[in-house]
């Protein structure tokens, strides 16, 4: 049995999770009430503004718990927003897949990214409970995560096919839809009946695909620290600013194409890290050096050797819904919307 020390008291807890709050009710019901496509410019301002929120709390936790617990909150962000990055290839292939008009991804990335938290949440209270009950736990994540590695750098090249996810299929059988978009609506009323929209589906495909990437980015930051309330907070600050990254990064990911090399050495590094823990524990600095070295390595060997041949990395065509979408705010005469 692990004894997990938290510095997070019922008060920081709730008065995190309010803050956070506060800050989605904003972006959606002041900065982003209709949808629209966003800017390049405006991303870099959003993405800016989430990272030094990052890291001010970072400073915060720095000078109220210590160098220790600052050092661990930054180095689990740094982690969570390096793995964030995969997130976004996959964001790509399901917005081409379903023919997304990019005037509604940002609706889409803000509704997925609040399932992201709640999901996150739950599974960061189970992780940590699993590890103040069972010390062997820590040996399965480890192991976990040396294999998730091992499998993105053999797979790096492979093509995302959303449309196999069993999530999809489940939805696609059981849940009445109309086959175009309907605006930024994710249920319309046609001939009396409530039917779910396009947007509603790729909504539900994206918390999908997040299980995965939460199985595996959360185990990395309980390598770093066993503390719930660091690994939570470090997670969700980088979550918050995923949207914004999105919108920064989409349209240069192929120029990092060693990128996806430098994840799989994270995940790997971190999970031999969790499996020697009884024989040798990394000091967090040295874990922070790693991570930001194989990272910034990896970009600058990007731009230094560039990819010769067309990317591998394709989005697949999904054919139930590859009829021409509706521009954002368009519905058909009569038909009422939800």
């Amino acid at each position: 049995m692990i004894a997990l020390e938290t510095v997070g008291s019922p008060m920081l807890w709730a008065g995190f999770t309010a803050f956070i709050l506060i800050l989605l009710a904003l972006d959606l019901g002041v900065f982003h009430r209709k949808a629209r496509e966003v800017s390049v410019k405006e991303a870099l301002g959003w993405s800016a503004l989430w990272v030094s929120l990052a890291l001010a709390f970072n400073g915060l936790v720095w000078h109220w718990f210590g160098a220790q617990r600052g050092l661990e909150f930054l180095t689990g962000y740094i982690i969570e927003k390096a793995l964030s990055v995969d997130n976004i290839f996959v964001f790509l292939v399901i917005f081409s897949s379903f023919a997304v008009p990019r005037a509604l991804h940002h609706r889409v990335l803000f509704w997925g990214i609040v399932g992201a938290l709640i999901l996150r949440a739950t599974f960061i209270l189970l992780g940590a409970g699993l590890l103040q009950r069972f010390h062997w736990v820590i040996y399965l994540f480890g192991a976990l995560l040396v294999v998730t590695g091992i499998k993105l750098f053999v797979q790096r090249g492979t093509e995302v096919h959303p449309e196999r996810n069993p999530i999809y299929r489940l939805f696609k059988r059981y849940v009445p839809s109309v086959s175009g978009y309907r605006g930024a609506r994710f249920v319309v009323k046609e001939n009396g009946r409530r039917l779910a929209t396009p947007l509603l589906l790729v909504v539900v495909v994206v918390e999908a695909t997040d299980v995965v990437f939460a199985v595996d980015s959360i185990p990395a930051i309980f390598a770093v620290t066993t503390d719930p309330f660091i690994v939570y907070t470090s997670n969700i600050f980088a979550v918050l600013g995923l949207r914004a990254l999105y919108f920064v990064l989409a349209g240069v990911m192929d120029r990092f194409h060693y990128l996806r090399v430098a994840l799989a050495a994270v995940l790997c590094f971190v999970g031999v890290k969790m499996l020697i823990v009884d024989l040798y524990k990394v000091p967090v600095g040295v874990s922070l050096g790693v991570i930001a070295t194989l990272l910034f390595g990896s970009v600058i060997a990007s731009l230094l050797w560039p990819r010769t041949e067309p990317p591998s990395f394709r989005p697949q065509g999904v054919q139930a819904l590859t009829v021409p979408a509706r521009a954002a705010g368009a519905s058909d005469p009569g038909t009422s919307h939800d």
